[in-house]
């Protein structure tokens, strides 16, 4: 992103690094046995000494959550740590009461490796704090998430337009959800997003940070749409300091983003690492990860399901679908398997893009929007286990057959989605089989002439778009079970 200075004419470059933090998916916290359930109903209620900072409490480290942190590495292509080591993070806060926070400094788990051409600086494990909860004139601290497996990963510098870090995060948590590791809700805070922003008339960073401008940290942004907006206000607002517009310092420090005034705003100024005084945690021993079969890289490797960017390239590849709706079945796992295991049933690219479409367009759409009965009864999702991939498949199969319209499909898909049961018998047991019993349909096409006599004048004077209507009128008759292309051919002989 390049910015023009209004006084001088310079032209400004962007330089943005991310640091993204997700609660990792476990059982139990990180240090301790507490079940891992930060949105406890009742506050509180899911903690032990060890999480609540009580004088001698030691912690032990959570396996699962460290192999999860790691198994992000292998899928981001980074560098596992043969070596590594938590330590004190010293800051003092209502929400540690430890007055400091176990995370990892120098040794962290991963280094390297990148996302969509973004190249990745550490991953590293820790820690999530407890809550606070800010009343009128008190405080009160909630400390069900104190303690829960926190994954911090950090980027290089090596962002320069808001559209690329917001990117960056939507694929971070589409790859996270993949591997199962993370919820990565944005929403309920088990994935934050901060952004270091800086502009400097050298633009391309190439490791000397000498070259960059002053760093501001914009914290906790809760959607991709905001770290779009908040990176792009808070480069120009730096423009306007360099060049006199504003008259502020330009001074290191962290931001807080007014969703309201859609403008970022000051906290307090940003801390550096001697602030945190790291030291390693004499409580936790060092591990070296050779030394542990389960941690090794052909292990993890073997654990990673088929990644976003994989299955992006065979949907497109084998099944020939649509990026859009290659993003649909990736953001949606349930209706995924579905296609998944549809296309089993089925042999080319036409039948693949139909099933694709039903299931993204209708299935989709009979999930936003429940029948009335459904939501009546309260079962406003269950009906998407009415369905199943063998007879949704056998619909596209009877479709090409001409046995089904495309109407048709849609009618029994629908009650597939009410009440379960096979495509035939639905289509046999609600007249939906497409009729092409030419005497049948002319006599049908004959009486529909006879009962729009206005329509079918107009369409001996050239008006020939209403053939449409009387199609239409047909299908309604029906119930979608009329042959449109037969209905088409017996009204143009009748109007003709």
């Amino acid at each position: 992103m390049k910015i023009k200075g209004k006084n001088t004419g310079k032209e400004y470059y962007l330089t943005v690094g991310l640091e993204i933090h997700a609660e990792m998916k476990t059982e139990t916290k990180m240090f301790c046995r507490c079940k891992n359930d930060p949105f406890a109903s009742e506050p509180n209620t899911h903690i032990c000494p060890v999480c609540t900072g009580q004088p001698g409490a030691l912690p032990f480290v959570n396996k699962e959550a460290v192999k999860s942190v790691m198994r992000v590495g292998v899928a981001l292509g980074g560098t596992l740590a043969d070596f590594s080591e938590f330590d004190r993070k010293n800051y003092f806060y209502p929400d540690i009461p430890k007055a400091y926070q176990i995370s990892q400094y120098q040794y962290p788990l991963v280094s390297g490796g990148s996302l969509v051409g973004v190249e990745l600086e550490r991953i590293h494990m820790e820690e999530d704090t407890a809550t606070s909860v800010h009343k009128d004139n008190y405080s009160l601290v909630d400390f069900n998430r104190s303690g829960v497996p926190l994954m911090e990963l950090v980027t290089k510098p090596t962002i320069f337009d808001p559209e690329t870090a917001s990117r960056f995060a939507r694929e971070l948590q589409l790859l996270l959800r993949t591997l199962g590791v993370s919820g990565a809700s944005l929403e309920k805070g088990e994935m934050r997003i901060e952004a270091n922003v800086s502009v400097s008339e050298h633009g391309y960073f190439d490791g000397d940070f000498s070259k960059l401008g002053v760093k501001t940290e914009i914290k906790n942004l809760n959607s991709f749409k905001i770290v779009t907006q908040a990176i792009e206000y808070e480069a120009k607002r730096h423009v306007a300091i360099l060049e006199g517009e504003l008259d502020e310092p330009l001074v290191q420090e962290t931001r807080g983003w007014d969703e309201n005034k859609q403008r970022t705003f000051s906290q307090r100024s940003k801390e550096t690492a001697d602030d945190y005084r790291y030291f390693p945690d004499p409580d936790i021993p060092k591990y070296k990860f050779s030394d542990l079969p389960d941690f090794s890289e052909e292990m993890l490797k073997k654990s990673l399901p088929e990644l976003p960017w994989e299955k992006r390239e065979r949907y497109e590849q084998d099944f020939g679908l649509k990026a859009e709706d290659v993003e649909f079945f990736l953001q949606n796992p349930d209706f995924d398997k579905i296609f998944e295991e549809a296309t089993k049933s089925l042999e080319n690219k036409e039948q693949y893009k139909k099933v694709s479409n039903y299931i993204s367009s209708d299935l989709a759409g009979f999930v936003k929007n429940p029948p009335q009965e459904l939501r009546e009864a309260g079962a406003e999702h269950a009906g998407l286990h009415n369905v199943s991939s063998k007879e949704l498949a056998e619909l596209i199969k009877m479709l090409e057959k001409g046995e089904l319209s495309s109407r048709g499909v849609k009618s029994a898909l629908l009650i597939m989605f009410k009440e379960g049961g096979t495509a035939r018998a639905i289509a046999e047991s609600n007249q939906l089989l497409q009729k092409s019993d030419e005497g049948e349909l002319k006599a049908l096409a004959e009486q529909i002439v006879a009962d729009n006599p206005e329509q079918a004048e107009q369409y001996k004077s050239g008006e020939e778009k209403l053939l449409q209507f009387f199609i239409g009128q047909a299908m309604k008759a029906t119930q979608g079970s009329a042959n449109p292309s037969l209905m088409a051919k017996l009204f143009k002989e009748i109007l003709s």
